[in-house]
């Protein structure tokens, strides 16, 4: 009695599982444009969700590519780089922003002394003075009977221009005005003659 074989089913073997390189291509392309908006001036505060998203992406890039289930290690690694180099740059636009927004309330709120001097020969002069400042503004005349002629006035907040001005009488004569701003000379000038202005202002 012949018994007749039955071939053996052989399983053909399964394909390869394709690497999931997504995620560390992820990080290198949010990596690098947070980098580029991190160099942008307030446009750039948009690159703080991109590099921290590539951060994450690209960390976890690696993390597969560790367990051999990605094989982009070149870009996830890039990716890492620059979303830490944009995080750097962001962070210190951030610094640099809070200081200036800190310096100008400074200025806002410090007191500016402002010293307004007239001197010369002149006996009929006339003087006009101006403070201009974020507290408000004043124009004063006086017609002083002697020289020298001093002022000294304090503008609150940032001071944004002033001016002195003093002109001879029919005598004529000489005059000189000088303004002197938190202990600095801003602005000087002379003139000499009948009705003859000196003017210190633009500081």
């Amino acid at each position: 009695m012949s018994t007749s074989a039955h071939p053996q089913h052989q399983h053909a073997p399964q394909p390869p599982t394709p690497p999931k390189n997504g995620l560390g291509t992820a990080g290198f392309v949010l990596g690098l444009l947070g980098l580029i908006f991190s160099f942008i001036p307030i446009i750039g505060v948009v690159a703080w969700p991109l590099v921290i998203l590539g951060i994450v992406f690209a960390a976890v890039g690696l993390t597969r590519i560790r367990a051999g289930k990605a094989t982009n290690k070149g870009m996830a690694i890039a990716g890492l780089v620059l979303s830490v180099l944009g995080l750097v740059i962001a962070i210190v636009w951030t610094a640099v922003f809070a200081k200036a927004v800190d310096d100008v309330n400074t200025e806002a709120n410090r007191a500016v002394t402002v010293h307004y001097e007239v001197t010369g020969t002149a006996k009929d002069a006339s003087v006009t003075y101006t403070t201009l400042g974020d507290g408000g503004s004043s124009v004063s005349q006086e017609q002083p009977k002697t020289l020298p002629w001093t002022k000294d006035l304090t503008a609150k907040g940032l001071l944004k221009g002033g001016s002195l001005t003093v002109t001879t009488g029919m005598s004529g004569g000489e005059v000189t005005c000088k303004v002197v701003v938190d202990g600095k000379e801003a602005k000087t000038s002379t003139a000499s003659g009948n009705f003859a202005t000196a003017s210190c202002d633009g500081f």
